[in-house]
């Protein structure tokens, strides 16, 4: 009677050290779980003012007057415009 009284003991200590490890893991992944959802968030806002950026390095009137003052192109005037046909 004694051998199983002390095989029950163990088997509701090894029990109890699963419960509390098991609820420490869940505890530990919960918390990485909302540090990595925080750093989604973060990288969704970067990323969407990378998108706003590149809409403004990529407009048009910004790219226009690039090709006017750096580069000195300029629109063809009307006689230097041909067309060809087949």
């Amino acid at each position: 009677m004694a051998k199983l009284n002390f095989v029950l003991l163990l088997a509701v200590l090894v029990s109890a050290l699963a419960v509390v490890s098991s609820n420490h893991r869940a505890r530990r992944l919960v918390g990485e779980f909302e540090r990595e959802q925080e750093r989604m968030r973060a990288l969704e806002v970067e990323w969407g003012q990378l998108q706003l950026e590149q809409s403004t390095w990529a407009a048009h009137a910004r790219v226009e007057q690039i090709a006017r003052d750096r580069l000195g192109m300029h629109a063809p005037r009307p006689q230097q415009i041909y067309s060809i046909s087949e």
